[in-house]
């Protein structure tokens, strides 16, 4: 079994923040592949195929910084190897809209990934990041707190789409093929202008 895990924080005051994209991924990944997300212990799960393959989609509910809680209970009841871990989340290093995949590697400032990476005793696994931007000036906790500008909303999109595309392409082909295609041609329209 495949576990995509994506990362936000619970509460419909933080559902269309720039720190919930992994939320906002895992729900797309639910309603394309049917699989209905139920609240288990601390944290939304469900099963099901997804691009023909047996997955599981999880959404801690524990708050971004100890996302790791969660994602550990999963990873050891059903004693997954790394390999079978994908996770996403925002990247502040990232312009909006880009997205990122990866096949291990540290968490990058990231909270969330980097709890996941603590409790697990380990970096090696897969994530996609989907950039946020940094704020050009300011607090970062307000910023990834904050919804997107209306400007940013088509490019956010876009990206949302291109990283549940990543997601399949890593559950069908693997990790380096969904690096190859979708780390290229990032760029969001408003970049290459």
């Amino acid at each position: 079994m495949k576990l995509i895990v994506g990362l936000g924080n619970p509460g419909r005051q933080y559902e269309r923040t720039r720190h919930n994209l992994g939320f906002v991924v895992a729900d797309l990944l639910a309603r394309r592949w049917s699989i209905d997300l139920a609240i288990k212990g601390n944290a939304a799960f469900g099963r099901g195929p997804i691009a023909g393959q047996t997955a599981a989609l999880l959404k801690p509910m524990t708050y971004m910084n100890r996302s790791g809680q969660a994602v550990l209970e999963v990873v050891q009841f059903y004693k997954l190897p790394l390999a079978d871990l994908l996770v996403i989340s925002d990247d502040l290093d990232l312009p909006v809209g880009r997205v990122r995949m990866r096949a291990k590697g540290s968490a990058g400032g990231q909270k969330g990934l980097g709890d996941i990476a603590q409790r697990l005793a380990s970096d090696e696994f897969a994530r996609i990041r989907i950039g946020i931007g940094r704020p050009a000036s300011g607090d970062a906790v307000e910023y990834v707190l904050s919804p997107f500008r209306p400007e940013e909303h088509e490019p956010v999109e876009i990206a949302l789409l291109r990283a549940a595309e990543a997601a399949e392409c890593w559950i069908t082909d693997g990790p380096a093929v969904a690096m190859n295609r979708f780390n290229r041609n990032t760029d969001t329209k408003a970049e290459q202008e």
